[in-house]
Parts: C-alpha cells; sequence; structure tokens
C-alpha cells in the first residue's frame, strides 16, 4: 500500500489555477500510482514568465530542496569543454594524448589486440563515440556496480583505478569512430566523461570543482549547485536517495562519480542560460551539442550530441500531431533536465530513486500535454 503523499508547491508560481490544479493531479498521480517516494518538477516557459514548480511526496518536501542530479552533471562538463575550446585551451578534434600522459592512456582502449587508444579525440568521449566500456558496467570478474548501486552497495574509487579497470577488467566495443560517416556507433561511457574531466583539470591547472564555480555557478549565481566531494559546512545537504528496497547511502560512490549537487531552480537557471548561448563567446557554440546525434546503442530510445541526450516521443506518447522532442539529459537517480523548442519550455526535475532512470521521459510528456493544452 503506497503511503499518503504530501504536496508542496513553490512560492514563485505564476500558472493559473486551472493549470496549477491539472499540472498538480498528473505529478500526484504519478508519484502515487507508480508506488514511488517522491517526485520534483520545474517547469518553466522561454521567457521566465510562466512557471509551475511542485514537490509530491511522503514526507513534506521543498521544492526547493538540493538533490543529487547524477548524469545531468553531463551538460555541465560539455559546457565546461565547449567554453575551453572557444578560450583555445582544447580543440575537440585533437587526440586525447595531446593533454593527458601516456602513463594514463597505454592500452586504454586494445580492440582485437590493436590498442587504438591514440585515435581517440575529446569529440569521440563528448559524443561516446570512442567504444570505451562504462565503468558501471559488468566486469570481467563479474562485478557489476550498476547493480550494486541499485542494491545500495556503496563503493568507491580513484581516477587511477577507473584506469586500471577501464584497462584491465572490461573490453572496448568497437573503434574509435570515423566522425564523417553517415551512421557513426555510439555507446554511452561515463569513463569517456571522466577523461573529459581530467583533461580540463590539466590543460587549465583548475580542479573540477574550481572550473564549474568559475566559470558557471558564480556567472550564473547558482547558490545551490556544488560538487559533494568538495562540499562547504554551508552547502545544504541533498535529499535522501531511494532503491527498490528503501533508502540506500552511497557517499562513496556520490564521491567518486564527479556528478554534482542542485536545485530545480539552479538548473533551469543554467539550462536556460545554456540554450540562449549565454555562457559562450559565440553564439554559434551551442549548436555543436546537437549539431549531429548519434543513437546510443545501450539506451536505444536516445540520440546523443555532445553531452546531450535528445528524446523524440511519437505522437502516440506526446498526445500532439507531431514528434516532440525533448533536448538535455537525465540521471541514473531518475533526474532530468530537458528542453522542449517545440513548446518552449525547460523541464527540471527528480524522482530521487535509482534504477528508475526512464522515469522522467513518461512524466515530463504527461507535464508537457497539460503545459501546452493552456
Amino acid at each position: 500500500m503506497t503511503a499518503p503523499t504530501v504536496t508542496r508547491h513553490h512560492l514563485g508560481n505564476t500558472v493559473s489555477p486551472k493549470l496549477d490544479g491539472r499540472l498538480t493531479r498528473v505529478l500526484e498521480r504519478y508519484v502515487e500510482r507508480g508506488g514511488r517516494r517522491r517526485a520534483m518538477v520545474h517547469m518553466v516557459d522561454g521567457a521566465g514568465a510562466r512557471r509551475w514548480s511542485a514537490a509530491v511526496a511522503d514526507v513534506p518536501l521543498d521544492p526547493t530542496a538540493s538533490f543529487f542530479i547524477a548524469s545531468v552533471t553531463k551538460r555541465f562538463v560539455i559546457t565546461l569543454v565547449l567554453q575551453a575550446c572557444e578560450r583555445g585551451e582544447i580543440e575537440l578534434a585533437a587526440p586525447i594524448d595531446r593533454y593527458l600522459p601516456a602513463e594514463d592512456l597505454a592500452g586504454l582502449h586494445v580492440l582485437r589486440g590493436v590498442d587504438r587508444t591514440g585515435e581517440i579525440t575529446v569529440h569521440h568521449l563528448a559524443g561516446h563515440t570512442s567504444g570505451l566500456p562504462d565503468f558501471f558496467d559488468k566486469r570481467t570478474d563479474g562485478t557489476d556496480l550498476e547493480k550494486d548501486l541499485v542494491a545500495g552497495r556503496d563503493s568507491s574509487w580513484t581516477y587511477r583505478e577507473l584506469l586500471a579497470v577501464t584497462r584491465d577488467r572490461q573490453h572496448p566495443h568497437f573503434p574509435p569512430q570515423d566522425l564523417t560517416a553517415s551512421r557513426p556507433k555510439a555507446r554511452y561511457s561515463d569513463t569517456g566523461f571522466q577523461l573529459l574531466i581530467r583533461i580540463l583539470e590539466t590543460v587549465t591547472g583548475r580542479t573540477f570543482a574550481q572550473l564549474l564555480a568559475e566559470r558557471i555557478a558564480e556567472p550564473l549565481d547558482l547558490a545551490g549547485t556544488y560538487l559533494p566531494r568538495a562540499a562547504t559546512a554551508s552547502d545544504p545537504a541533498p535529499t535522501d536517495i531511494y532503491g527498490p528496497a528503501g533508502r540506500v547511502d552511497l557517499p562513496g560512490m556520490v564521491a567518486s562519480s564527479n556528478d554534482l549537487v542542485s536545485t530545480t531552480d539552479d538548473l533551469l537557471v543554467f539550462e536556460r542560460a545554456l540554450v540562449a548561448g549565454r555562457l559562450f563567446r559565440g553564439a554559434e557554440t551551442v549548436g555543436l551539442l546537437t549539431d549531429r546525434t548519434h543513437r546510443l546503442r545501450n539506451i536505444p530510445i536516445l540520440t546523443y550530441g555532445l553531452g546531450t541526450m535528445v528524446f523524440t516521443a511519437p505522437p502516440v506518447m506526446s498526445g500532439g500531431a507531431r514528434p516532440l522532442r525533448l533536448i538535455g539529459h537525465s540521471g541514473v537517480t531518475g533526474s532530468w533536465l530537458f528542453s522542449c523548442p517545440a513548446r518552449d519550455v525547460h523541464l527540471a526535475g527528480t524522482v530521487d530513486r535509482v534504477g528508475d532512470s526512464s522515469a522522467p521521459f513518461a512524466l515530463m510528456l504527461k507535464l508537457l500535454q497539460v503545459w501546452g493544452s493552456h
């Protein structure tokens, strides 16, 4: 039996009472019928004038609460990568061995006896076309970090340990792809983004936390966004994360993943600035995020650009006459940050539950149907 839920609304909501009621009912039904403990949602139009946010949970939950955003962090990482490209610090087409030492990379991508690590470029990592395995994938010794995550079995690792696992206990899936080909292979890999973070730190001489603060958080005044392993006493604790059997405590994984804690308010400030090009020197840079997208072999409902997921819902799912595109990113805890250009709306939220990574898409489509009818 599902526990009774409590609904709290953001004090800054500006939608009509009728729309507020319909959106609230969608969110409440989603939590109660899905057997979930909570969901937080924030929606805002392109101009920032029309806004709705609420939290439905089994305990009173402020819709402005901080939460672990998991792989939504990749939107921040790719922003830093493209900023670094504009500054001349790195090049997308450059091989990664230009930026990382040989001892880090030797033997990282050996396929059928051939070491292809030297063929991997920054672009390959950003678009998941390198062929490198995902650190969370099952390993040759039977260890499966994704299953451990869902079961609440915590672990931690260093950058050097990540490289050792990739080299010695996993195998690449395909060669680094020819990006001029019509249909390059793509496969989601957290490992690639850990390498991107290391490249950024190497070429700038700044830590990931410092780069986030100096180039994104401080310019946008994102007071609620921080890297857990660099947290200070003043940073608010994130909401709890749950698995199928209840609350999970994963401090090691959270710290080792290099993923962020944020709020829906901060995420939407960031997303609006990103898609408007305000985080880049050149207006054309934002177009690189989705200039070319490729179907992910391990998540085939999605195509992927640079640090960017694209989900295209057919009319039968979107409730409209045409397919509906959502552009952004989701995370393994059921977190999400997407824009819907056709409806001129941005959405952020979480369900704080590992193993529920498909949750955002069904909810977003239901909310967008209601939003678009008013």
